[in-house]
């Protein structure tokens, strides 16, 4: 989940955050008898609200798999106050809650966290949207002809409009099941033609992405600062805590006031770029200078979003920004959102496999180990090496973290204060992986190498 640097000037909208479609992998045709299904609770609400409102009930049911998997996490919301199975919004831009409530005569409180009204919320929502376009009720029993309205749903609009519809379609074809509240739900797969309408040759393009095999599709403008003001040294893994095309339009929206360098799906491991490289995405407040946010489709505490296509395709995407900046593959520099200093943000949380992403990624897991802090009472120039003179970047004043000391060669002044060890840590200004002298330690004396705690900086290995 992403988090913006929170100065003065744009706390005015931290982030509602993301969300909207989701893992996908399904499409339709014609509305047809649905599957025997148990009847239990979710299974009749779905038909009960598809005869209500004549919307397909395999469209319903793969618009809320889409947005949810068909949980509705306890009434919780998503990054963009979706709620529930059909995932009905209440923020500034999206009001399909409200609208939910006016069509159907349910409170907001009962759509939250009532599974049967969330459903038939939704099932009057794409009704509403239908009958908005103009749909008969010849056209109603025609599941292709819902896509439009399917992309009307999504709040969102042109090719991620058309993504979101896309991606139910494609649930549609492939089939559902899914084991939702203690029952089974599924869709049977089957040919589908939708008919896109106004939405037909809508796509993204990927010439212009900083990686080759992503999509390319901007955010706005309003939800990241233009260049960067420290060098890129860390990669930061997120979960969206909703869908992926629901948070690629909500980073696209100017009013969430966050963004992420990189999106990817679930179902495939599909990856959208929407701010370049070498820009500075607000996902992780004090992180957001010196690093890369990638944004993975799901929710925290359902593992069943992680699937093995998209470790597989977001440590490809990491070893390749990793391969290009020079950033260690490690724990240190491939950071959750939740070890990020200064965030209050739990994810990935405690089902993302680290051990098996950072084998992925081609280096080591496990967690991070603490890194010593330290004071500086100027910038200090950054070597290549503790013997080195040719400077390679600066590593700037103030409260810094080290990884370990070395020796190295002596810095010493007119007034014969002098260190002879060295700390390598990445630098504010130049490349990660770089040597300062414990010179420039504020709150020790000569020859000393300790963090701020008054403990031993430890040795590097190899040292």
């Amino acid at each position: 989940m992403p988090r913006r640097l929170p100065t003065a000037a744009r706390l005015r909208a931290a982030a509602l955050a993301a969300a909207v479609a989701a893992a996908l992998s399904m499409t339709g045709v014609q509305a047809t008898a649905a599957p025997p299904q148990d009847r239990t609770p979710m299974n009749t609400a779905f038909e009960q609200a598809a005869k209500k409102y004549d919307v397909p009930r395999d469209l319903l049911a793969a618009v809320g798999y889409g947005e949810t998997h068909l949980d509705g996490h306890d009434g919780k919301p998503s990054q963009d106050r979706g709620y529930g199975v059909m995932h009905l919004v209440s923020n500034p831009v999206n009001h399909s809650l409200n609208k939910a409530a006016e069509l159907t005569g349910h409170s907001p409180a009962e759509l939250r966290h009532d599974t049967a009204a969330n459903i038939e919320g939704g099932a009057a929502v794409l009704r509403a949207h239908a009958d908005a376009l103009g749909l008969d009720r010849t056209e109603r029993r025609d599941l292709n002809a819902w896509y439009p309205v399917v992309a009307r749903y999504s709040n969102a609009k042109g090719a991620t409009a058309a993504l979101y519809a896309d991606t139910v379609y494609e649930f549609l074809a492939k089939g559902i099941t899914a084991a939702a509240e203690g029952e089974k739900v599924t869709v049977t797969g089957r040919d589908v033609a939708p008919e896109k309408g106004a939405y037909k040759g809508s796509g993204f393009d990927s010439t212009e992405a900083d990686y080759p095999p992503a999509r390319w599709v901007p955010a706005s403008s309003d939800n990241y600062d233009s260049g960067r003001s420290e060098a890129i040294r860390a990669i930061v893994i997120h979960v969206t805590e909703g869908s992926y095309a629901g948070t690629i339009s909500w980073f696209q929206n100017p009013a969430s006031q966050v963004s992420a360098h990189y999106v990817i799906r679930s179902s495939d491991g599909e990856v959208t770029q929407m701010v370049r490289e070498s820009n500075t995405a607000w996902h992780a407040r004090s992180g957001n200078p010196y690093s890369v946010g990638i944004e993975h489709e799901g929710y925290i505490n359902k593992p069943g979003w992680f699937t093995d296509t998209m470790y597989r395709s977001s440590a490809a995407l990491t070893k390749d920004l990793a391969d290009r900046y020079g950033i260690p593959k490690d724990r240190a520099h491939i950071l959750g959102h939740v070890e990020v200093p200064g965030n209050d943000h739990t994810d990935p949380g405690p089902n993302w496999d680290w051990d098996y992403y950072m084998k992925l990624v081609g280096g080591s897991g496990g967690n991070p180990q603490p890194r010593p802090l330290v004071d500086t009472f100027a910038d200090a120039p950054g070597y290549a090496s503790p013997t080195s003179t040719v400077q390679t970047g600066t590593l700037k004043q103030g409260t810094n973290y080290v990884f370990c000391k070395a020796p190295g060669r002596e810095i010493r002044d007119t007034s014969n204060n002098y260190n002879h060890w060295w700390l390598r840590t990445d630098l504010d200004v130049g490349p990660a992986n770089q040597w300062v002298s414990a010179y420039y330690l504020s709150r020790w004396g000569n020859d000393e190498a300790r963090d701020n705690d008054g403990n031993e900086i430890p040795d590097c290995e190899g040292a």
